[in-house]
């Protein structure tokens, strides 16, 4: 398999080319999780995966119980499937609080504080209530517990990563929070080595060809419990030689080469595409890495893809009737700016504004 193969490949398995799904919940029960720091964006890395995804229908089944936003894996936000998230969360929270035990005493935080935020936290969302990022500090305010210098953030981190709560619908533009318990009723319960089996089974049929190095760092996990996983699912799996590495991907996965005329895509910041790996050489060049990621503060831009390779990034500007968008190619465009014309009046449409402009802007 050469490299454009490769990336056409991974492409096709993440459902951004070829066959897509018809709802919100096939999305992130095939994906495993999909990266959601970002809101907005997060719903646009779902939608694309989609054959006519909305910011409705996605809305919808946040809203229905059908996925949820939580801390899985990495101690990063992800939309999950509701059945899964309680032996997602248990299979880091071991790693993800022994690595925050320094955080935690600069914050000025221990398990007595923790306790008395879970009661109260319990106590104001039991019985199906939900309450805003604000209302949630003002409860812990009111307590005399103080939110400042990230001490709220930490909390709520904290008491999701534990499986107290999770994020619920917005509401008013901002973030609801509910307990998770009353969220996903009907989780599963899987032991350790069927945990770690079924995360590595829907990673690297999703997100294939991968190596096992990519799926450690994905899933948070050390390379020895990856290796665990791994070898469960090995059967199921086909394996690769790509560039001297040892790549899987699932034994199923319909082989999909590159067509001669290079596919054209928008994706949404901190995508899975290339936030799905540890090495993400393959599909952007490290002379641009910088560019998606300005000043290197962990924030990755919304990117353009074209033929599977990284080539731009592009922003967005929401007006009251419509939407501007500007796309910033690393070079000339060249025969791939009709697609990436046709790519933002797809998004447009996701998001149900008519694109008022699309600008190309060569960034340097």
């Amino acid at each position: 398999m050469n490299n454009t193969d490769f990336v056409s490949q991974r492409l096709f398995n993440h459902r951004i080319d070829g066959e897509k799904f018809e709802k919100p919940e096939e999305v992130v029960k095939w994906m495993g999780a999909i990266q959601a720091q970002n809101y907005s964006q997060s719903l646009w890395g779902i939608g694309l995966r989609m054959q006519s995804g909305t910011i409705t229908n996605i809305e919808q089944a946040i809203a229905d119980r059908k996925i949820i936003r939580t801390w899985p894996m990495r101690g990063t936000i992800h939309f999950v499937p509701p059945e899964d998230a309680k032996w997602m969360l248990k299979l880091s929270v071991q790693r993800m609080l022994a690595k925050d035990k320094r955080r935690m005493e600069q914050l000025e935080l221990d398990d007595k504080i923790m306790e008395r935020c879970k009661e109260l936290f319990y106590n104001a969302l039991k019985g199906g209530n939900r309450l805003s990022r604000p209302n949630m500090m003002k409860l812990l305010e009111d307590a005399d517990i103080s939110t400042k210098n990230q001490r709220g953030y930490h909390i709520l981190w904290y008491t999701s990563q534990t499986g107290l709560i999770c994020q619920g619908p917005m509401q008013d533009k901002q973030q609801t929070f509910v307990l998770l318990d009353e969220w996903a009723p009907n989780s599963k319960e899987l032991s350790r080595e069927e945990s770690l089996a079924e995360l590595s089974r829907r990673y690297f049929a999703s997100h294939g060809p991968a190596t096992i190095h990519d799926f450690a760092w994905w899933a948070g996990l050390t390379v020895t419990d990856a290796r665990l996983g791994l070898e469960v699912v090995k059967p199921e799996l086909i394996s690769e030689k790509i560039n001297g590495k040892e790549h899987w991907m699932a034994t199923n996965a319909q082989s999909h080469k590159a067509d001669d005329k290079s596919s054209v895509h928008l994706l949404p910041g901190f995508d899975e595409y290339l936030l799905g790996y540890k090495d993400r050489g393959a599909v952007l060049d490290v002379e641009h890495a910088p560019k998606v990621v300005p000043g290197k503060n962990g924030v990755f831009l919304p990117t353009i893809v074209v033929g599977g390779q990284i080539v731009g990034t592009w922003e967005r500007t929401i007006k009251k009737n419509s939407i501007d968008i500007t796309l910033n190619p690393f070079i000339q465009p060249g025969d791939s700016e009709e697609g990436m014309i046709e790519a933002a009046k797809w998004y447009s449409d996701f998001i149900g504004l008519p694109l008022s402009s699309t600008t190309i802007k060569v960034s340097t």
